[in-house]
């Protein structure tokens, strides 16, 4: 019986547990919320200059909240891209892509486990980011309820709940750039290349954000769809934001994920 999806799927995550680029990646996604919540509980100050910074001392579930907004700018295009860029581009490095497309597997069932990964392992790296900050947070500053961009002030269940579906909202940018770094994998057959190449796309996008004059394309923007969580926080809940984040991240997700698709459906198996 030949082995589908879900079997190229498990060899993937097997591979992912032996790579030093997967514990960098997630030990990055740890770390980085533990060092936040060590700085809140020896220093005075705060950012107020953006949303929930005002309250990184009053309760600890107001940081995995502010790591959200600054994890957008480089940290987790990067722990995304690391993999993303890596994930077929090393197959071609190590020589073994060749072994891999010549068995009796089809190459769509190889593309379909990489993929299958690379959404894992993102969701893995956001997932292992909210509860450390969670956790850091509320020991620095303590399990109390959180005020809302409304101004109003929810429970401690009910924002643990809100955080959690941030979190799922934040994936969808996350997942567009996984897609892209995919595309980059498949096409430059070069992990530094394809891992470089993501993330400056990503900032490439957030650099058209704050040019003058270029302000209405904003809201179509990848990394203005990073924000969309806020939606989440205000009191009725705001759904445009969250709408607009699902068809824009499509829009740049679908057609790299495609595209990357075709590209490892022709790969010249003899060049590797």
């Amino acid at each position: 019986m030949r082995p589908g999806v879900f079997a190229v799927y498990r060899w993937e995550l097997q591979k992912l547990r032996f790579q030093k680029r997967t514990y960098l990646g997630l030990g990055a996604a740890a770390l980085v919320p533990i060092i936040f919540a060590v700085a809140v509980a020896t220093q005075n100050g705060q950012p107020n200059d953006v949303a929930f910074g005002r309250y990184i001392h009053e309760t600890g579930l107001a940081i995995p909240l502010v790591l959200l907004l600054f994890g957008s700018v480089w940290m987790f295009p990067l722990i995304t891209a690391l993999v993303a860029g890596d994930i077929v581009a090393a197959e071609d490095h190590n020589g073994t892509l060749k072994t891999i497309l010549t068995r009796s597997v089809q190459r769509g069932q190889v593309f379909a486990g990489k993929a299958l990964a690379t959404a894992t392992y993102a969701i893995a790296a956001i997932a292992l980011t909210g509860a450390v900050a969670v956790v850091a947070g509320s020991l620095a500053s303590g399990l109390h309820p959180l005020p809302t961009l409304s101004g109003t002030t929810i429970s401690t269940g009910r924002a643990l709940v809100l955080i959690g579906a941030s979190l799922l909202v934040y994936l969808i940018p996350i997942l567009a750039i996984a897609a892209i770094g995919l595309l980059f994998s498949t096409v430059f057959r070069n992990s530094a290349a394809a891992v470089v190449g993501t993330l400056m796309a990503s900032l490439l996008l957030q650099l058209i954000g704050i040019l003058p004059g270029l302000g209405a394309l904003q809201p179509y923007l990848l990394s203005t769809q990073f924000n969309a969580w806020q939606g989440l926080l205000r009191q009725p809940v705001d759904w445009a934001p969250i709408v607009r984040a699902a068809w824009v991240c499509s829009l740049y997700a679908v057609p790299a994920f495609v595209a990357a698709l075709l590209v490892f459906l022709r790969r010249d198996v003899a060049g590797g």
